[in-house]
């Protein structure tokens, strides 16, 4: 038993020993704070007439099938993508990611506006 104890131990610590990153290193990025900054550019991914219906403050409307034809007028500007349920979103972050687009996930426009509605409370 002790020798079985003894290489279950021995396993755990090579395991943890492999770790490649401590991710308690890396920054993370707080979205709220991006959100609400001066200087983010807010773009709804979703097609028009979902943008026309309701949308977060300030947000462009640049549809996913139009994002790769835009990198340029977004690159060099912080960007937060989003769209109804986040799909469109994780698609266009990695079109912009993939082109030097400094660019943040705000999931779904209703997130995004509930985090600009919650500092206009709190103030």
């Amino acid at each position: 038993m002790k020798g079985k104890l003894f290489a279950f131990m021995a396993t755990i610590l090579t395991l943890s020993a492999c770790k490649t990153a401590d991710i308690s290193q890396v920054p993370r990025a707080d979205i709220r704070e991006i959100v609400n900054s001066s200087d983010v550019t807010l773009v709804d991914v979703r097609i028009p007439e979902q943008y026309e219906a309701g949308t977060a403050r300030g947000a462009v409307n640049i549809p996913l099938a139009e994002i790769q034809n835009n990198i340029n007028s977004l690159k060099g500007k912080k960007v937060v993508v989003f769209c109804n349920m986040g799909i469109q979103a994780d698609q266009a972050m990695e079109i912009l990611k993939k082109n030097g687009v400094e660019a943040y996930d705000g999931t779904t426009w209703k997130n995004v506006k509930a985090i600009q509605d919650e500092k206009k409370f709190t103030k």
